[in-house]
C-alpha cells in the first residue's frame, strides 16, 4: 500500500471517537491488502547468501519472516494469548514501517489430543477404529449432557475425524475474529492448519527423510503411557504433580532366614518385581549382592544387584525394581540387564495372566483390577501373609503426569517410533547445544532453559501416538504367510503421493484387497505427535518443496515468538528438525513471553479458574487500550492483569484523537513540509528527534515497552505543555504562526508513526484525516526527517523550561481556585541568570499560554526557577 493507493482523505470529524474503529479499519485493511506479503519485493536468492546489500550480520535485510505460533484451537483464547501475540504484532508493524517485506502468517494447531478430547466432551462420542464408516451418521446436538459424556457413543475413525474437522473449523472462525479485532497485522492469505493437506504432506515428507537417513527408528521399549488418553507420551510432555501416597514396608526373604525390608509406594507392582537394588558402598547389603531373595506373597526369586542410583538414605536403603514403576526402574532394568515382568496393560488394569516366574494362583486375585484396586488387594494379602511390616505411612510425593492428562502415567512396553534428538547421541547433543548458542535469545537468560533441557535428555524423541486425529505415520508393513507384520522393513510411499493415510491407502505394488491378509500388508495405525508436525511450521508456511521460490525468500526466518514453557517442546523440536533437514537454525531470533498474573500475582491458568477471556474487554475498552496494556510487558517478564492499565490505554488513544483534531484544526495539515523557525518549536522537534532514537533502538532490541514509554512520555508533554504554549501563536498569522503549524504537523506525523505499532486503530484513523495511504505502510520516522523540519538547531531544554514555568502558573491559579483562563496581571520569574536568559527566548509563548500581562525577570534570587504570580 502506498500513499497514492487511496484517492481521498477522510477529513477531520467534529467529534472523534474510538468506538467502531475496529470494524471500519479491520475491513479496510483486508480489502486493501495493507498487510499482504509481496514476494515481488523480496530477493529471489536464498536467505543468508551474499547479496549486494547485506545487513551487518550477513543476512538479507529486505524480508522479515515470522514463525508465528499456531494457537491450539481446542479451547478459548485468554489474556495470555493477547499478551504474547500483541508483542509479535508490535515487532511485525515496526519492521514493516522500517521498509522490510514482512512475512507474517497465522496458523491453527488443530490436530492431536486436545481436539479429540474436546470432540468427545462436546458430542459425547468415542472413536472405535474397528467400526465401519457410516456416511449417514449425524452427530448429536452439541453440547451434550454429562450422561452422554459418561456413556459416549462409539463411532468409526473416519466419522470421528470428520467430527474433529467440523469442530475445529468453527473454533478457528472464532479465533480469527478475535485476532482481527485485536488488530494483528497478519497476512490472512497465508493461514494454515496443522491438520491441513499441506501440513500433513510436509510432516510426512520430513518423517520419511528422517527414516531414510536413519534419524527415525522403531523400537519395542518401556513407554510412558497415559491411561486416560490411551497413548504414549514423550519426555517433553511430562509434569510432576504432588499427590498423596503411602510408604508400605514389605518383608522379602533371603537364604538362612535373612529378612530384607523394602519401602515402596507401589505395592501393587510386587508381581512385576525383577530385582532388589542397593548402593555399591552400602555395607548393610554388601553380603546380599549377587544372591537371590524371594518376594512376599508370590515367592518369586529375584536377584540383589548394586547400582549407584540407589540412595542409601531413602527408606531402608534398598529398593524394589519393577517393570515398570518409574523411570528409575527403566534405567536399572536397562543397565543391569534384568528380566521383564509386565503386569500393567494399556488400559491401566493388571493383565489377566501372571508374568513368567510368578505363581498364577495368588496373582489371580489381582488380575483385571485397576491400579488402586490392586493396591488395596495386595496390601490385604501382605498383611495376611505377615509380610506387611507396620502400618502404611502417609506421604505427599511428586507423581508423573502427561501435561494434559488427569491420571498418573504408567510405564508399559510398546512398539513406538522415535526421532533422534541427542538424548542418546553425545555428538548430536553437542551440535544442538551449539545451535542454541547461535540463536539470539530475548531475553538472553532463556537460553539456559534450552541448555538445561538438552543436557538433561535421557532418551530420543518419541513421536508416535495411539490416537486418531493427527498426521498418520506414513508407512505400511508386509504380512508374512502367518499374517505377522515385518516391522524391520516398513513400506514407504513416494513423496509425490503425499499426504497418505495407511489406514485407507494401499502401498505401492498392493491393492486394498490385500489389506490385513497373509502375504498382504497392514498400515501403521499410529499418528505422529502434534509437536512432530508443529516443529515444521517454518517449512509448512514457507512452501518447503512445494514453493521453492517462496522458501528461498523466507527461510531461515527471522523471528520465533513463543511461550517460555514450550522451549523444551516447540522451540527445541523445531531446531532439531531444521538441523537434521537443512543444517541451519530455523530462525535468527527467539522472543520468549512472560506469564500473565492475576491481581494476586498468581499465574493465570484454566486449572486455577483465574483466566480472563479477552473479547468482552476488547468490546468495552477498545483494542488499542488492551494492546497498550500488553505492550507494557517486556519479553520474558511477567505482567499482572490490570484493568486500570487498560483504562490508561484508552485515555491515551482518546487523547491522541482529540489532540490530533486540535492540531489539525490549527492548520497543521497544510504546513507539513514547512520549516520550524521559532526557538520553542525547534526545541520541541529536537526533543522529539531524541525520542525517535530511543524508540528505534528499543524496538531493534525487542524492547517495545521502552519504545512505547518514550513516545508516551513525550506525547503528554507535547499535549500539556507545547500545544498550550503555542496555540495562541498558531491561531495567528505571520512567520511565528507558520513555524508553530509546521512544528505541529511534523510532530503529529512522527508521533502517529511512533504509536502505530501499539495503537494501530487510533493512529490509522487520525492518519486518514489528513494523509494518504496507511500509517502502517508509512516509513518509520528518522532523525533526518525530523531534523529537516528544523530551521537551524534546537535546544530541547527550552521546552522543558517553558513547561516548568507554565505548570507553576497553572498551580498558582489552581491554588486560588481560578480558571486556567484567568488573567495574571504580573508574574515574576526568579532563578539563575543563565536560566532566565533561556526563559526570555520563550517568554512570549509563556505569557500567551499563562495569560500573563507582565513578566518580570529577577535573576540571582533563587537557585532554581520560581514563577511568582500576583492577582
Amino acid at each position: 500500500m502506498t500513499d497514492t493507493a487511496r484517492t481521498a482523505r477522510a477529513g477531520v470529524p467534529e467529534r472523534p471517537t474510538l468506538d467502531g474503529l475496529e470494524e471500519t479499519w479491520a475491513r479496510r485493511w483486508q480489502e486493501e491488502g495493507t498487510y499482504a506479503f509481496d514476494r515481488s519485493k523480496a530477493t529471489v536468492r536464498g536467505r543468508g547468501e551474499a547479496s549486494d546489500s547485506p545487513s551487518p550480520d550477513g543476512r538479507r535485510s529486505d524480508v522479515y519472516a515470522i514463525d508465528t505460533p499456531p494457537p491450539t484451537v481446542s479451547g478459548e483464547l485468554h489474556m495470555g494469548h493477547v499478551f504474547s501475540y500483541t508483542h509479535t504484532d508490535l515487532v511485525a508493524r515496526f519492521q514493516r514501517m522500517r521498509g522490510r517485506t514482512v512475512f507474517y502468517p497465522m496458523g491453527w494447531d488443530d490436530n492431536g489430543l486436545p481436539t479429540e478430547r474436546r470432540v468427545q466432551n462436546v458430542y459425547g462420542v468415542r472413536c472405535d477404529p474397528e467400526l465401519p464408516y457410516d456416511p449417514s451418521w449425524v452427530p448429536p446436538a452439541a453440547p451434550v449432557d454429562d450422561a452422554a459424556r459418561k456413556d459416549p457413543t462409539p463411532i468409526s475413525r473416519r466419522n470421528f475425524i470428520e467430527l474433529c474437522e467440523r469442530l475445529t473449523v468453527a473454533d478457528e472462525q472464532v479465533f480469527e475474529a478475535l485476532w482481527r479485532r485485536l488488530g494483528l497485522s497478519v497476512d490472512w492469505s497465508l493461514t494454515y492448519t496443522t491438520i491441513g493437506r499441506v501440513a500433513r504432506a510436509t510432516s510426512q515428507r520430513a518423517f520419511l527423510r528422517n527414516l531414510a537417513r536413519g534419524e527415525a527408528y522403531q523400537a519395542e521399549a518401556p513407554t510412558l503411557w497415559d491411561v486416560g488418553f490411551a497413548t504414549a507420551v514423550a519426555q517433553a510432555e511430562l509434569e510432576d504433580r504432588e499427590r498423596p501416597g503411602a510408604y508400605h514396608r514389605l518383608r522379602f526373604h533371603g537364604s538362612g532366614g535373612r529378612e530384607v525390608l523394602i519401602d515402596t509406594t507401589r505395592p501393587e507392582l510386587l508381581p512385576a518385581c525383577v530385582a532388589l537394588v542397593c548402593h555399591p558402598d552400602d555395607e548393610r547389603y554388601a553380603d546380599l549382592v549377587g544372591a537371590v531373595v524371594r518376594t512376599p506373597v508370590f515367592g518369586a526369586e529375584v536377584p540383589v544387584r548394586a547400582h549407584p542410583l540407589a540412595d542409601p538414605a531413602k527408606g531402608t536403603g534398598i529398593a524394589m525394581v519393577c517393570t515398570f514403576g518409574d523411570l528409575t526402574d527403566v534405567t536399572w532394568w536397562r543397565e543391569l540387564h534384568l528380566d521383564t515382568r509386565v503386569v500393567i496393560g494399556r488400559d491401566g488394569r493388571l493383565l489377566p495372566e501372571a508374568p513368567a516366574g510368578v505363581p498364577a494362583e495368588p496373582y489371580a486375585a489381582l488380575a483385571g483390577q485397576t491400579v488402586n484396586g490392586a493396591r488395596r488387594t495386595i496390601v490385604e494379602m501382605l498383611a495376611d501373609a505377615g509380610d506387611l511390616v507396620g502400618e502404611p505411612r502417609p506421604i505427599t510425593h511428586p507423581v508423573k503426569f502427561y501435561e494434559r492428562g488427569d491420571r498418573p502415567l504408567e510405564i508399559v512396553s510398546t512398539r513406538q517410533w522415535y526421532l533422534r534428538n541427542g538424548g542418546r547421541d553425545v555428538g548430536l547433543r553437542e551440535e544442538l547445544l551449539a545451535r542454541g548458542r547461535e540463536l539470539r535469545w530475548v531475553p538472553e537468560h532463556m537460553r539456559h532453559r534450552y541448555e538445561h533441557w538438552v543436557g538433561g535428555l535421557t532418551g530420543d524423541w518419541l513421536v508416535s501416538r495411539q490416537r486418531f486425529f493427527g498426521v498418520p505415520v506414513p508407512v505400511w508393513y508386509r504380512l508374512d504367510d502367518a499374517g505377522e507384520p515385518d516391522w524391520t522393513h516398513p513400506l514407504t510411499p513416494e513423496e509425490s503421493a503425499l499426504p497418505i493415510d495407511p489406514s485407507t491407502d494401499a502401498p505401492p505394488g498392493y491393492d486394498e484387497s490385500q489389506r490385513g491378509v497373509p502375504g498382504g500388508f497392514v498400515g501403521d495405525p499410529d499418528v505422529l505427535d502434534t509437536w512432530a508436525t508443529s516443529s515444521l511450521t517454518p517449512q509448512i508456511v514457507g512452501g518447503w518443496e512445494t514453493d521453492p521460490d517462496l522458501f528461498r525468500r523466507v527461510f531461515p526466518m527471522d523471528l520465533r515468538p513463543q511461550g517460555q514453557e514450550i522451549i523444551r517442546t516447540w522451540l527445541f523440536a523445531t531446531v532439531v528438525r531444521s538441523h537434521l533437514e537443512h543444517g541451519v537454525l530455523p530462525w535468527r531470533d527467539a522472543e520468549l513471553s512472560g506469564w500473565i498474573l492475576d491481581p494476586d500475582r498468581k499465574k493465570m491458568s484454566k486449572s486455577k479458574g483465574n483466566v480472563v477471556t479477552p473479547m468482552a474487554l476488547l468490546e468495552e475498552h477498545g483494542s488499542d487500550a488492551v494492546r497498550y496494556w500488553a505492550a507494557n510487558g517486556r519479553p520474558g517478564t511477567d505482567l499482572a492483569f490490570d484493568p486500570a492499565q487498560i483504562k490508561v490505554g484508552r485515555r491515551l488513544a482518546t487523547k491522541l484523537l482529540n489532540a490530533s483534531r486540535f492540531a489539525l484544526g490549527l492548520g497543521a495539515a497544510d504546513a507539513l513540509r514547512a520549516s520550524a523557525t521559532e526557538p520553542l518549536d525547534r526545541s520541541m522537534l529536537t526533543e522529539l528527534s531524541g525520542v525517535v532514537v530511543t524508540a528505534t533502538s528499543a524496538f531493534e532490541a525487542y524492547d517495545h515497552t521502552a519504545a512505547l514509554q518514550a513516545a508516551e512520555a513525550f506525547f503528554w508533554r507535547f499535549c500539556d505543555d507545547y500545544i498550550e504554549l503555542v496555540k495562541e501563536r498558531a491561531y495567528g498569522s505571520g512567520p511565528g504562526a507558520d513555524s508553530a503549524r509546521a512544528a505541529l504537523a511534523s510532530a503529529l506525523s512522527v508521533q502517529l508513526r511512533l504509536f502505530a505499532p501499539a495503537l494501530p486503530y487510533a493512529t490509522e484513523e487520525v492518519w486518514s484525516w489528513w494523509r494518504y495511504g496507511s500509517v502502517h505502510r508509512a516509513p518509520w520516522p528518522t532523525t533526518y526527517e525530523v531534523g529537516r523540519a528544523i530551521s537551524g538547531t534546537g535546544d530541547p531544554e527550552l521546552l522543558r523550561l517553558a513547561g516548568d514555568a507554565l505548570s507553576q502558573v497553572r498551580r498558582a491559579k489552581s491554588e486560588r481556585k481560578l480558571s486556567m483562563k484567568a488573567e495574571v496581571p504580573l508574574a515574576e520569574a526568579l532563578g539563575p541568570a543563565a536560566l532566565l536568559d533561556q526563559l526570555t527566548v520563550v517568554a512570549d509563548d509563556l505569557k500567551a499560554a499563562g495569560r500573563i500581562g507582565k513578566l518580570d525577570l529577577l535573576p540571582g534570587r533563587t537557585p532554581e526557577l520560581v514563577i511568582a504570580c500576583a492577582f
